[in-house]
């Protein structure tokens, strides 16, 4: 029989320490945003041809000129960023950019997989961030970069 004193002594299997994460550089941070981009644009794209294709005569016309053709590019660019950028990223916790550039999003305070409002508050941020921030860098020439927000930090994989 094993005394009492050598079974409490006994050692337990550590724990492996968490691995350090790593902060998304600024070249892959830009390339997952382009992607991003793109991809909505072409949703946009492809939803006002949808809407702005009338066929009459058996001749196919594209009418780009109607406010309903607008309309629904816009709403289908800006439906599908929405849907990228939080359900998606809830899914796998990345967008389809960020996929793509080998990031994802985190919690800033424990690393763990990012919740639904705050990734809606993350995209209302960069949203407010392409409209009004990245314009003024353009034209003044600056080098400052996006910072992350509402406590969701992008990181690599």
């Amino acid at each position: 029989m094993i005394p009492q004193s050598s079974r409490t002594t006994a050692r337990q299997p550590s724990a492996a320490a968490p691995r350090p994460l790593r902060t998304a550089t600024p070249p892959r941070r830009l390339t997952a945003s382009a992607v991003d981009a793109a991809v909505a644009l072409l949703c946009g794209l492809a939803a006002a041809a949808a809407v702005g294709v009338t066929v009459a005569d058996g001749v196919v016309e594209v009418r780009v000129q109607s406010p309903a053709t607008w309309a629904a590019a816009l709403g289908a660019a800006l439906g599908f960023s929405l849907l990228n950028h939080t359900l998606l990223t809830r899914l796998t916790r990345a967008s389809v950019g960020k996929l793509l550039t080998g990031l994802r999003v985190v919690r800033t305070s424990d690393a763990g997989r990012p919740r639904l409002l705050p990734l809606t508050g993350r995209w209302l941020f960069g949203l407010y961030w392409m409209v009004v921030f990245v314009p003024l860098h353009v034209v003044t020439d600056s080098d400052v970069a996006q910072q992350d927000a509402v406590g969701l930090r992008l990181v690599r994989r």
